[in-house]
Protein backbone atom coordinates (compact mmCIF):
# COMPACT_ATOMS: atom_id res chain seq x y z
CA UNK A 1 0.00 0.00 0.00
CA UNK A 2 1.57 3.11 -1.13
CA UNK A 3 1.35 5.96 1.82
CA UNK A 4 0.42 9.53 0.31
CA UNK A 5 1.01 12.78 2.53
CA UNK A 6 -0.57 15.48 2.28
CA UNK A 7 -0.98 19.09 4.05
CA UNK A 8 -4.26 19.28 5.75
CA UNK A 9 -6.31 21.93 4.27
CA UNK A 10 -7.22 24.43 6.91
CA UNK A 11 -10.62 24.84 6.46
CA UNK A 12 -12.70 27.16 8.91
CA UNK A 13 -16.11 27.72 7.68
CA UNK A 14 -18.78 25.69 7.20
CA UNK A 15 -19.97 26.33 3.82
CA UNK A 16 -15.98 24.78 2.66
CA UNK A 17 -17.36 21.78 4.53
CA UNK A 18 -20.49 21.29 3.05
CA UNK A 19 -18.43 21.36 -0.47
CA UNK A 20 -16.34 19.37 -0.08
CA UNK A 21 -19.09 16.70 1.61
CA UNK A 22 -21.08 17.71 -1.82
CA UNK A 23 -18.46 17.87 -4.14
CA UNK A 24 -15.36 17.04 -3.11
CA UNK A 25 -12.82 14.54 -4.66
CA UNK A 26 -12.40 11.33 -2.67
CA UNK A 27 -8.74 12.06 -0.93
CA UNK A 28 -10.46 15.85 -0.07
CA UNK A 29 -13.56 13.70 1.91
CA UNK A 30 -10.74 11.08 2.67
CA UNK A 31 -8.54 14.28 4.79
CA UNK A 32 -11.81 15.94 5.33
CA UNK A 33 -12.02 14.97 8.87
CA UNK A 34 -8.23 15.17 9.87
CA UNK A 35 -9.00 19.05 9.27
CA UNK A 36 -11.94 19.24 10.97
CA UNK A 37 -9.96 17.90 14.16
CA UNK A 38 -7.13 19.91 13.66
CA UNK A 39 -8.02 23.31 12.39
CA UNK A 40 -12.11 23.68 12.49
CA UNK A 41 -13.39 26.17 15.01
CA UNK A 42 -16.60 24.40 16.30
CA UNK A 43 -15.87 21.72 17.94
CA UNK A 44 -19.59 20.24 17.76
CA UNK A 45 -20.39 20.87 14.04
CA UNK A 46 -16.72 18.44 13.54
CA UNK A 47 -17.52 16.00 15.52
CA UNK A 48 -21.26 16.14 13.47
CA UNK A 49 -19.39 15.90 10.56
CA UNK A 50 -17.65 13.18 11.72
CA UNK A 51 -20.23 11.36 12.72
CA UNK A 52 -21.74 11.66 9.39
CA UNK A 53 -18.30 10.39 7.50
CA UNK A 54 -18.30 7.45 9.92
CA UNK A 55 -21.55 6.41 8.17
CA UNK A 56 -19.99 6.40 4.56
CA UNK A 57 -19.65 3.08 2.10
CA UNK A 58 -16.00 3.21 2.17
CA UNK A 59 -14.45 1.70 5.16
CA UNK A 60 -11.39 4.24 4.91
CA UNK A 61 -13.57 7.23 5.17
CA UNK A 62 -15.17 5.97 8.46
CA UNK A 63 -11.82 5.41 9.77
CA UNK A 64 -10.71 8.34 8.88
CA UNK A 65 -13.90 9.76 10.58
CA UNK A 66 -12.58 7.78 14.00
CA UNK A 67 -9.45 9.28 13.81
CA UNK A 68 -11.06 13.19 13.20
CA UNK A 69 -12.75 12.56 16.49
CA UNK A 70 -9.37 11.59 18.00
CA UNK A 71 -8.48 15.27 17.02
CA UNK A 72 -10.85 16.74 18.14
CA UNK A 73 -10.33 15.18 21.98
CA UNK A 74 -6.98 16.15 21.27
CA UNK A 75 -7.19 19.75 20.17
CA UNK A 76 -10.68 20.92 22.00
CA UNK A 77 -10.84 18.32 24.87
CA UNK A 78 -14.05 17.86 24.06
CA UNK A 79 -16.81 15.32 22.48
CA UNK A 80 -20.28 14.31 23.61
CA UNK A 81 -19.86 10.69 24.77
CA UNK A 82 -22.95 9.54 24.08
CA UNK A 83 -23.45 10.04 20.25
CA UNK A 84 -19.38 9.37 19.69
CA UNK A 85 -18.89 6.14 21.57
CA UNK A 86 -21.37 3.50 19.93
CA UNK A 87 -20.35 4.86 16.60
CA UNK A 88 -16.31 4.40 17.68
CA UNK A 89 -17.42 0.81 18.98
CA UNK A 90 -19.17 0.15 15.78
CA UNK A 91 -16.68 0.75 14.40
CA UNK A 92 -14.02 -1.34 15.94
CA UNK A 93 -15.86 -4.20 15.77
CA UNK A 94 -16.85 -4.32 11.63
CA UNK A 95 -14.00 -2.42 10.13
CA UNK A 96 -12.13 -5.43 10.25
CA UNK A 97 -9.35 -3.39 8.03
CA UNK A 98 -9.07 -0.37 9.62
CA UNK A 99 -8.93 -1.85 13.27
CA UNK A 100 -5.64 -0.58 13.71
CA UNK A 101 -6.46 2.97 13.14
CA UNK A 102 -9.35 3.19 14.95
CA UNK A 103 -7.85 1.72 17.92
CA UNK A 104 -4.91 4.36 17.86
CA UNK A 105 -7.95 6.83 17.90
CA UNK A 106 -9.70 5.37 21.11
CA UNK A 107 -6.21 5.60 22.59
CA UNK A 108 -5.94 8.86 21.50
CA UNK A 109 -9.60 9.69 23.27
CA UNK A 110 -9.07 7.41 26.34
CA UNK A 111 -6.15 9.88 26.45
CA UNK A 112 -7.43 13.15 26.75
CA UNK A 113 -11.02 12.64 27.87
CA UNK A 114 -10.43 10.28 30.30
CA UNK A 115 -12.97 7.55 28.28
CA UNK A 116 -12.92 4.05 29.17
CA UNK A 117 -13.36 2.75 26.22
CA UNK A 118 -12.52 -1.54 25.22
CA UNK A 119 -9.39 -2.25 23.76
CA UNK A 120 -8.95 -4.54 20.89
Amino acid sequence: MERNYYSLPKLTEKEEVLEVLKNGTYEEIMILPLSLGEFFPDWKFAQNTCLKLAEHEDPAIRANAILGLAYIARNKRILEKKLVKPVILRELKENTDYQWRIQDAIDDIATFLKWKIVNV
